[in-house]
């Protein structure tokens, strides 16, 4: 559903939620939620376990209803009219913790398998990639440091290798936004460290919203950080920010 552009937009957002409520028996999840991102941003959420995080996103991605409050996306797509499938074909891409690559494929197979376009599994597999399709499927194994390991099956990769495949294959569907959660989870340090220039490259031609609780990971992306606390916002700022914010220390940092 398109909505007319409201008034008080003033800037382009590739997100917008605004006084975004949500219960689940009687526990508010969220509330009068509100959140702004704009087109290229890098934006990180932090939180105590049950401040919101996972909730919001299942909002944006369409697989839980809010009960009241707006939630666009471009300034105008109402998102809370979507599935989670539409909400995808929008341009709205999710990443959770696990990664789920199809480990008895191979690296190429599984990008090649995820391709934007409407094919079935056998046919992905079986028809003639295209000369677009190979240079793209080049351009993101080099984008996310896996050329050498193209023809690996993908159960051999390491824990941090099959975070930055499931990337890869997540933005070979073209998503103008991306929402990950708690990628550097389980990585070694070195992983995580390439894991964060990783997403800086990725934002140069994506708009990102990184949940996680790995502060030096946070550090490293060097972007603003949003706190969430109870199911609204706590704090806002840059990490030196939100670390010295008092509130912050006492319901997050503190712990």
């Amino acid at each position: 559903m398109t909505l007319e552009r409201p008034k008080h937009l003033e800037n382009e957002f590739v997100l917008y939620l605004d006084g975004v409520n949500v219960s689940f028996d009687g526990f508010k999840a969220i509330n009068n939620l509100s959140l702004c991102i704009e087109p290229g941003e890098m934006r990180a959420i932090i939180g105590p376990n049950g401040a919101g995080k996972t909730t919001m996103m299942d909002i944006i991605t369409g697989k839980t209803r809010p009960d009241s409050g707006t939630v666009l996306f471009k300034n105008k797509i109402d998102l809370t009219q979507y599935d989670e499938a539409e909400v995808a074909n929008l341009g709205v891409g999710r990443k959770f913790q696990k990664p789920s690559v199809i480990e008895s494929l191979t690296v190429f197979e599984n990008l090649e398998l995820s391709l934007k376009g409407s094919r079935s599994v056998w046919q992905a597999l079986f028809h003639k990639l295209s000369d677009e399709g190979l240079t793209k499927i080049n351009d993101i194994l080099t984008l996310i440091n896996l050329e050498e390991k193209r023809d690996d099956t993908a159960a051999n990769l390491s824990h941090g290798q099959k975070q930055w495949l499931e990337i890869g294959m997540l933005i070979s569907q073209e998503p103008e936004l991306l929402l990950i959660d708690e990628p550097a989870a389980g990585m070694t340090d070195e992983e995580t460290m390439k894991t964060a220039l990783l997403f800086k490259k990725l934002a140069k031609n994506h708009s990102l919203v990184v949940v996680e609780h790995d502060m030096d990971f946070i550090a490293a992306l060097d972007c603003k950080v949003t706190v969430l606390h109870e199911g609204s916002v706590l704090a806002e700022g840059s990490l030196d920010t939100v670390q010295n914010n008092q509130k912050v220390i006492e319901v997050y940092l503190g712990r």
